[in-house]
């Protein structure tokens, strides 16, 4: 599972990497850039087209260091319950011999 994990997300980290020109506007940010455009600059568009790509990363990095986080913890916890339990068997058994 560790490791299906680690290949999942460097895959991703490559492919968000490997994207540079991400090109998704709406409506509203089209209009703005085509209207900067016809005035001859072009770096309104550049900078939107960055905070769009911002944007919508940040948010995909939050659910991948909760789900790490959350799995770690739970094969913490797992861990515990397996130690736990082992003592228990073993108390058990030391009960039984004598």
């Amino acid at each position: 599972m560790k490791k299906l994990f680690f290949k999942f997300s460097g895959i991703l980290l490559i492919v968000l990497l490997s994207s540079v020109d991400i090109l998704a506007q709406c409506a509203m940010c089209r209009g703005s850039v085509q209207s900067t455009i016809g005035n001859g600059r072009n770096s309104v568009g550049i900078g939107i087209n960055t905070g769009i790509a911002y944007l919508f990363v940040f948010p995909y990095l939050a659910i991948a260091f909760i789900g790490y986080f959350w799995y770690r913890n739970s094969t913490r916890q797992l861990k515990e319950r397996q130690m736990v339990s082992s003592r228990v068997q073993q108390a058990m058994g030391g009960h039984d011999q004598q």
